[in-house]
């Protein structure tokens, strides 16, 4: 293990040699790509082969990244709702096929009687849009939940897929507090991050905040609330959220201790590459089972696919929960059996059980464009080069 520290860019961690390119394409991320602060963790056959970090966690650049700098991970945390689902189904204690509204009956309401918990995890239900709500209603999740049991159905559920950017959390996160009795937090936290010993919070603690990178604007100005045109999809799918959502309510300790299921999820690359290890892994890391082999199959095998999908108009292959690689956007690794996620402005989190490998990272200089962007790609890319 060779241990890493690079005084000139601020870079710390370790990096065994088969993935010195990963090392490579961080430091030309700073020297080259602007790249304020950020890490990168990967697990390969079950164990951690680089752990590095760098830059700075703060605008003024006064406070270091350091080894255990929380940043948020945006819709990465979708993925961990779903696994949430699918340990349940796991367990015998749902079935994939059931209605919603067999152990959510509000749910029923306006035609939902005929969705099932496999279509909500994979962004395939009809209930996309939030037409009842009012700008911040993400904060509450009780109105949350009651907006969604008097919206009306898009589409016949199993019909057309459409990234559930905003709702996904909260029935994911119904589903699991109807039947576990925990919030998706505390299911979350209890049976997977617990475990794996994960760094990995959805909504912080009040002793977390200093500790919590703060999220840059891109010099291209470029900003995923932009894309929300008034009246398309994507802004009927957003009506719950803040008005503007910029950086400065999501800077904020509000927006970090919410809690919000879909997208307010953070914690450390560390965590996230650990959970995802134990994904591609067979369901298994250092002994402890987060998912069988079966259910993980199960988890991971495509329910549709389409160039443009119902609400981001973007080309997707998704799984009950997981992204896959869609022609030739290589989003998750090289080969067709990865799968995972990406969060706005840059963080990703794959598996690929096919070389038996992890990969988690997180930046705090949002992308120059819809996607990950030029620094995310270099990160990912190099993880493969020696496989």
């Amino acid at each position: 293990m060779e241990i890493i520290n690079n005084n000139k860019l601020g870079i710390q961690g370790h990096c065994e040699p088969d993935f010195f390119p990963v090392l490579t394409a961080l430091e030309k991320n700073f020297s080259e790509h602007g790249e304020t602060g950020s890490a990168v963790c990967i697990y390969h056959k079950g164990k951690n082969v680089v752990d590095l970090w760098g830059g700075y966690q703060d605008a003024a650049q006064t406070s270091p990244w350091h080894k255990n700098t929380m940043c948020i991970f945006y819709s990465i945390a979708k993925s961990l709702c779903a696994l949430s689902v699918h340990i349940l189904a796991d367990r015998g204690q749902i079935d994939l096929d059931d209605p919603v509204a067999k152990y959510w009956p509000e749910f029923a309401q306006k035609g939902k009687d005929t969705v099932k918990i496999r279509h909500i995890i994979s962004h395939y239900c009809g209930v996309c849009f939030n037409d009842e709500a009012d700008p911040g209603d993400i904060f509450d999740y009780e109105k949350m939940i009651h907006n969604l049991e008097i919206q009306e159905l898009a589409w016949k559920p199993g019909t057309k897929g459409a990234y559930n950017t905003v709702n996904i959390g909260f029935l994911a996160g119904e589903v699991v507090r109807r039947v576990s009795g925990k919030t998706i937090r505390q299911f979350i936290h209890e049976n997977i991050c617990q475990p794996l010993n994960a760094d990995y919070k959805v909504g912080v603690d009040k002793d977390d905040l200093e500790r919590i990178a703060d999220i840059l604007p891109n010099p291209s100005g470029f900003s995923m609330g932009g894309e929300a045109r008034p009246g398309s999809p994507l802004a009927r799918a957003w009506q719950a959220m803040p008005k503007p959502f910029d950086v400065a309510i999501q800077n904020g300790n509000k927006f970090r201790m919410a809690g919000i299921p879909s997208f307010g999820g953070f914690g450390t690359a560390r965590a996230m590459a650990k959970i995802y290890g134990a994904l591609a892994n067979g369901g298994t890391l250092d002994n402890v089972k987060i998912l069988s082999e079966k259910a993980l199959t199960r988890a991971t095998t495509v329910q549709w696919e389409d160039i443009s999908d119902g609400t981001t108009g973007q080309p997707m292959r998704m799984t009950m929960g997981f992204w896959k690689n869609t022609g030739k956007l290589k989003n998750m690794g090289q080969s067709k059996e990865a799968f995972g996620h990406s969060g706005s402005g840059g963080a990703r989190a794959l598996a690929d059980p096919k070389h038996n490998i992890a990969l988690a990272y997180l930046t705090n200089l949002q992308s120059e464009r819809l996607g990950s962007g030029v620094r995310t790609e270099t990160i990912v890319q190099a993880a493969f080069d020696n496989l």
